[in-house]
Parts: structure tokens; sequence; C-alpha cells
């Protein structure tokens, strides 16, 4: 059993918003950001929905969090997110210098390791594979239901 505000409890909550993008018709990537064990930002894929390029789960994310503690930087926080981020959101990442990076599945084609593993703040700690299978199976549904 996982206990309450472990990486895979955190994760889940990321996958719910996943969920949310895959209901939507959008990539089911989801993003949730915590400080002190509180889930103070969340965010899913809007790229379709939006008509905006940007509208990235982690960008959503990140704007809930800074907004809720009214600050631009995000050093005491982690942030969950259901995919390797691509190079915008790790830039985006980078300035808000976040503490944490917390990864499901790896984006070979897009994530931002494939041009710059060094990308991140160098005081941000990163961790990947939590939950990458339900991620990736998360994923791989909704590209077989686009294709069909």
């Amino acid at each position: 059993m996982e206990s309450i505000f472990s990486d895979e409890w955190f994760m889940r909550e990321a996958l719910k918003e996943a969920k949310k993008a895959f209901e939507l018709g959008e990539v089911p990537v989801g993003a949730v950001v915590v400080c002190d064990n509180k889930i103070i930002g969340k965010g899913h894929n809007l790229t379709e929905r939006l008509n905006d390029v940007t509208a990235h789960a982690e960008m959503q994310a990140i704007t809930a969090a800074a907004n809720y503690l009214g600050a631009k930087y995000l050093t005491e926080c982690t942030l969950y997110v259901t995919l390797e981020p691509c190079n915008m959101c790790a830039g985006a990442i980078y300035w808000t210098q976040l503490q944490n990076l917390v990864i499901g599945a790896n984006d070979p084609k897009r994530g931002f390791t494939n041009t710059n593993s060094s990308m991140l703040h160098p005081k941000t700690n990163i961790k990947n594979g939590i939950l990458a299978e339900e991620s990736a199976s998360l994923l791989k549904a909704f590209f077989q239901k686009l294709r069909a």
C-alpha cells in the first residue's frame, strides 16, 4: 500500500489531470505542483481547447502555483508530471527554480533530455519513472483512439 504524500500518491493526482485531458481529446499529460505536502497547482494539456501551443500541463500547473503563492519562484516546490517535459516547459521549470521535478514516462521524441539534459536549474533535483507504465499506457490508448 502506498502512503499518502509519497511520490506515487502525488503522481496519481497528476494522472487524474492527464485523464481530464484525455476526456477532452487533448494529449493526456497532467501535472501538479506540491508545496509542504499540499497541491497548490494543477494542470492538464489544453492546447486544442485554448488553441494555444503553450497550454501544456506543466505551464498550467506552474501558473496556478505561482498565483497561489503570489510569487514567481517555486523554490520549495515539487512538480509531478506524467510525461517528460518538452524544451519549452523545461525552460519554464528552470526559471521557476523548482526544488524537485518528478517525471512519469520519458518522452523519447520531444523530451528535454533529448536536446539538453542539463537544461534545468542546478538546484532542481530530478526523479524519473514514477508510475511510468500508467502514464505511458494512457498516452498509448489516446494515440490508438486517435488513429482508429
